[in-house]
């Protein structure tokens, strides 16, 4: 891909910084795993933890300098570009979500994190987090290399950005008290294959902005990054089994599913899955 923008603004720097003692037992850790490639989600634990406080952590604000910043910037700016232009069909105003960059763990105003939980989107202050050293992971362990595997990344985070905004999260939170485990891993599934058409809606709108460019092998690599990332690969590979019970995020199939029909439709309306048949 190609971004000629000047970036988004809206990047947090904290590169560098101090991210603050993470919590001891991991209970602050999982509460942030709305992430990409975890099989578990605590997004629940969110409401139980004082909002807002750890918001007056502040990095440098802007367009980093260095080209990983810069590629990130981009990203984001693509990202506001399209759905600002989204919002307004759907009558209503959007607040891009700022973007904090981050090495070994970071605080937030869902509790302290470290970078062994892979990029996450906090609601409770409107950001994206990432340590940017998970695109090593991205590349080294899961096979998913390129610059757009890694745009694709940062889509699928902004696409729970989206689902915060619509109201969407809020009411996946409220019904997971009426479920069982097992039911609400389903209901968790379908957020995330949402996220996943956001992020395929987002690559079919960005390619058409003057200042963006889609090159050949760039859907490639965010479908081998979907791919890499299913709840079935990654069981299979950490225990030896799959449990479909425990997936929250979607098999393979369908996270590429997900993207590619976020992809080919353009279509916002195609992207409900919480009423598509075999979800």
């Amino acid at each position: 891909m190609q971004w000629f923008g000047k970036g988004s603004g809206n990047v947090d720097d904290r590169r560098g910084m101090a991210g603050g003692k993470v919590l001891g037992g991991g209970a602050a850790i999982v509460v942030v795993v709305l992430g990409l490639i975890f099989g578990q989600d605590f997004t629940s634990l969110v409401s139980q933890l004082p909002i807002g406080e750890a918001s007056n952590v502040v990095g440098k604000q802007g367009v980093p300098q260095d080209a990983e910043g810069k590629f990130v910037a981009g990203v984001l700016e693509s990202t506001d570009s399209v759905w600002i232009a989204q919002f307004k069909q759907l009558g209503r105003v959007y607040e891009p979500p700022v973007l904090t960059l981050f090495d070994n763990s970071v605080q937030s105003a869902c509790g302290n994190a470290s970078a062994a939980v892979g990029p996450f989107y906090c609601p409770a202050d409107h950001r994206v987090y990432i340590d940017l050293t998970f695109y090593k992971d991205l590349k080294d362990r899961f096979g998913a290399a390129g610059d757009f595997a890694q745009a694709y990344v940062i889509a699928h985070e902004v696409g729970h950005h989206v689902q915060n905004l619509l109201g969407i999260s809020e009411k996946v939170q409220r019904a997971r008290a009426q479920l069982s485990e097992v039911e609400y891993n389903k209901l968790s599934v379908k957020l995330e294959l949402q996220a996943d058409f956001f992020a395929g809606l987002w690559a079919h709108d960005a390619q058409n902005l003057a200042n963006f460019k889609l090159e050949e092998g760039d859907i490639e690599e965010a479908l081998t990054a979907a791919n890499a990332i299913g709840d079935d690969k990654l069981q299979q590979q950490a225990q030896g089994q799959v449990v479909p019970d425990a997936f929250t995020h979607g098999t393979s199939a369908q996270r590429m599913y997900w993207f590619k029909k976020g992809f080919d439709t353009g279509d916002f309306k195609q992207g409900d899955t919480f009423n598509s048949a075999g979800l």
